[in-house]
Order: structure tokens, then C-alpha cells, then sequence
């Protein structure tokens, strides 16, 4: 599996399981765009504002005609609670051995209250009609990113939002001015 992809380079194929227990191929969207996003675990609540910001954004999506999928290490079947429970009309993919995680490069070693673990960095990758990678954004801010990738796609100015202090924001307050591929995770950087 390819490790740190970037852009124009072709991305790894998968097959893992839907939340209905189907299997899903990348391979099943050949011709077509597609927004591949990662997230942490179902029904927390930074991966819930997360999924529901993309299903809010899914008639720009489709209009687009780019498809959504989003992949997390949960079972298929605690996906497919969290499907219903957010009326989510696009895949969630279960890596429950993070293989598709590792592939991508969001699979690192994360410190919570004093542990370690292993944890997904929330990332999100637009692979073109080709196959190939056009855009990754790494350790994204859940609120804002599904905005941002749809003006992206669309090649409209990245959102801006008001804080509550008044203060203005970017939407998607990733890694830096520019949440690109060419930036690192935090995890890659405190290496």
C-alpha cells in the first residue's frame, strides 16, 4: 500500500464493507470523482457535526456529480446506526483494521489524558475520474470541511466564517493558511 500520497499519483484501490454489509470498491466509482473522508469513530460528536455537514452539502455534491464516501475503523454495523440515526445519504465504509487508513497515511500514534493510541487523523482526499489523487487535506478541523472541499471542487473562494467573538475564520482551521497536500499532519510534524 502506497504511504504519504500525493498529488497526480494513482490511489490505492480498496474493498471493505458498507453500513449494510455490502462491499464497496473503489473501483465501483471508476469515471467518476470522489471525496474519500476519514473520521475518528460513529456518534461522537466532532465526527457527527462532521457527517451531517457533508450530508447538508451533498445537493452541491451531486449537482457536481462527485461522489461522497466517508471511512472510519468502526464495525459496518455500528455505521449503519449511525447512518440512520443521521439520515447520511452517502456510504460509510468500515476499516476495522484500519487497512485503508494506514494506506492513505491517516492511521498515527495519538496521545489522549496521558495514552497512547492509534487513531485516525481526520483527513479528506478528492480522487479524480482517473483514479488519481487531485487534493488531501490532513488533520482537518471537523466544523467547516465539507464546505470547504465542495468550494474547492468548484473552485470557489474557501469559506469564511464568524466566530462568536466576531473574530473571522477560515472554515476548515486545518494545518495552516493552506490545508493542502503539500502540508503535514501535526502528527508528521512532531516527528
Amino acid at each position: 500500500m502506497t504511504v504519504g500520497l500525493k498529488v497526480g499519483q494513482k490511489v490505492p484501490g480498496f474493498r471493505l464493507q458498507d453500513e449494510t454489509g455490502e462491499w464497496v470498491s473503489l473501483a465501483d466509482f471508476a469515471g467518476k470523482r470522489v471525496v474519500l473522508f476519514f473520521f475518528q469513530k460513529a456518534s461522537t460528536p466532532g465526527c457527527t457535526v462532521e457527517v451531517c455537514e457533508f450530508r447538508d452539502a451533498m445537493p452541491r455534491f451531486d449537482a457536481d456529480g462527485v461522489a461522497v464516501i466517508g471511512i472510519s475503523p468502526d464495525t459496518w454495523r455500528r455505521h449503519g446506526k449511525f447512518k440512520a440515526a443521521q439520515s447520511l445519504p452517502y456510504p460509510l465504509l468500515a476499516d476495522k483494521d484500519a487497512v485503508v487508513c494506514q494506506a492513505f497515511d491517516v492511521w498515527h500514534r495519538k496521545l489522549f489524558w496521558g495514552k497512547h493510541y492509534m487513531g485516525v487523523i481526520r483527513s479528506t482526499f478528492v480522487v479524480g475520474a482517473d483514479g488519481r489523487l487531485e487534493q488531501a487535506w490532513r488533520d482537518v478541523h471537523h466544523e467547516g470541511h465539507a464546505a470547504t472541499v465542495s468550494a474547492w471542487l468548484r473552485g470557489e473562494a474557501e469559506p469564511v466564517s464568524v466566530r462568536r467573538d466576531g473574530a473571522k475564520r477560515r472554515t476548515d482551521s486545518g494545518s495552516g493558511p493552506a490545508v493542502r497536500s503539500s502540508v503535514t499532519s501535526r502528527a508528521a510534524r512532531k516527528k
